[in-house]
C-alpha cells in the first residue's frame, strides 16, 4: 500500500498546470525509482499470470503508452503493481510535440483532453532509458514491457511505412512485445493509416520485417497495433480481418476519441485533441465487442479507455478483453487503482 495518499497528491497536483504536473510525477518517478522513496508510491503486485501472445503478465493490469513517453521510469511505473507496462510513444526522431497549451482536465467528467503530438527525445535516447531500467533482472515473474512506435509529424503519410520499420528494427530487441501506434488523433493524417488499403499495406510491412528481425535475433516478438475507438462496426471488421491477414499478433482498443458528446458544456471541452477518461468507457467496450465477435476467441485483446474503478476494468474482461491498461484513470485514483483492477480481474476467475 502507498505510504502517501493519493488523494493528497492529487489535490497539490491538480493546482498545477495538467502538463506541469505529469512533467513534475515523471521527474519524480525517475528520480525515485529503485530507491526507498518508492514506497511512497509503490503496491504490492498481484499475481494473477495469464499467457497472452505467448508471454506469460503476471497480472492482467498495465500501464498504457503516454504517461512516460521516454522510458524514463519503467521501474517506478513497475513498483505500482502493474503486470506490464507500456512505454511511448517514441518516434525515430526526437521532436517538440505540438505547441503548449495542449493538455486539459475535465475534473467533472474524470477525463482529460490532449493534443501532445508524439512529444519525445527521439530512438536513441528512448533505447538508452529502457536499457537502464533493471525491471527484468528481479527475481519472480518479471514485469513484462511494451514499446510503442509511431511516425514523426514531419514525415510526409505517403512514407510512414518507412518510419515504422525503423522504430520495430530499433526496439525489436528489448521488447516483450511492440505496438503500431496507427490512432492517436494528434499527428496529422496519422488515423489515416487505418484505412482499408494504407493498413494493408503498412501492416504487410511490418510483418516482412518482423520476420527479418526474428530471424536476425533469433525470438519473434509479439506485434500489437492499436486502434482507436472512432470506428463503426463495419470499419472494425475490415480491420480485424487485416490483423489475421498478416499474422498480427494483437490488438489494443482504444485510444482516445474525438468525440465530444459525453462532455458537451463542461470548460476545456471543445479543446482539440482527444478525450481519455471515464467517457471513452463505453466506446471502447463496443470496440472490444466488435474486435471479439470478428476476431473470435483466443485472439489477443487488449483493453483501454475509460477504467476509473476496478468495475471498469472488470467490464473490459467481460466485454472480451484479455488484458487491460489503465492511464487517465491512474491520474484521477492514484496506484491502488492498479491492486483494486487486479483483485477484480482475478476474482472473476475463482471457484465459485
Amino acid at each position: 500500500m502507498s505510504l502517501i495518499p493519493y488523494a493528497l497528491s492529487r489535490s497539490l497536483l491538480f493546482r498545477l498546470d495538467p502538463e506541469a504536473a505529469h512533467d513534475l510525477t515523471i521527474a519524480m518517478l525517475a528520480r525515485t525509482q529503485n530507491t526507498l522513496l518508492a514506497c511512497s508510491y509503490g503496491n504490492t503486485r498481484i499475481e494473477d499470470p495469464i499467457t497472452v501472445a505467448g508471454l506469460q503478465f503476471p497480472n492482467r493490469v498495465g500501464m498504457a503508452a503516454g504517461l512516460d513517453k521516454n522510458a524514463r521510469c519503467i521501474d517506478g511505473l513497475g513498483a505500482m503493481g502493474f503486470g506490464f507496462v507500456e512505454v511511448g510513444t517514441v518516434t525515430p526522431l526526437a521532436q517538440p510535440g505540438n505547441p503548449r497549451p495542449r493538455m486539459f482536465r475535465l475534473p467533472q467528467a474524470n477525463a482529460i483532453i490532449n493534443r501532445m503530438g508524439f512529444n519525445n527525445d527521439g530512438l536513441d535516447a528512448f533505447l538508452a532509458n529502457v536499457q537502464r531500467a533493471t525491471f527484468r533482472r528481479k527475481s519472480g515473474t518479471p514485469l513484462l514491457l511494451g514499446l510503442n512506435i509511431g511516425k514523426n509529424a514531419a514525415t510526409p503519410i505517403e512514407r510512414a511505412t518507412a518510419d515504422y520499420l525503423i522504430g520495430l528494427a530499433g526496439v525489436y530487441p528489448h521488447a516483450d512485445y511492440v505496438t503500431i501506434n496507427i490512432s492517436s488523433p494528434n499527428t496529422k493524417n496519422l488515423r489515416a493509416l487505418q484505412n482499408d488499403e494504407a493498413l494493408d499495406a503498412l501492416l504487410g510491412a511490418i510483418a516482412a520485417r518482423r520476420e527479418q528481425l526474428a530471424q536476425q535475433h533469433g525470438r519473434r516478438v509479439p506485434v500489437f497495433v492499436k486502434i482507436a475507438p472512432d470506428l463503426d462496426e463495419e470499419q472494425v471488421k475490415v480491420i480485424a480481418a487485416t490483423l489475421l491477414r498478416h499474422g498480427m499478433d494483437g490488438v489494443i482498443a482504444t485510444n482516445t476519441t474525438l468525440s465530444r458528446e459525453a462532455v458537451k458544456g463542461l470548460p476545456h471541452a471543445e479543446e482539440t485533441g482527444g478525450l481519455s477518461g471515464a467517457p471513452v468507457l463505453a466506446m471502447s467496450n463496443r470496440v472490444i465487442r466488435q474486435l471479439r465477435a470478428a476476431l473470435g476467441q483466443g485472439y489477443p485483446v487488449i483493453g483501454v479507455g475509460g477504467i476509473l474503478s476496478a468495475q471498469d476494468a472488470v467490464s473490459k474482461i467481460e466485454a472480451g478483453a484479455d488484458l487491460v491498461q489503465i492511464y487517465t484513470g491512474l491520474i484521477y485514483q492514484g496506484p491502488e487503482l492498479v491492486k483494486e483492477a487486479a483483485l477484480a480481474i482475478k476474482a472473476l476467475r475463482q471457484p465459485r
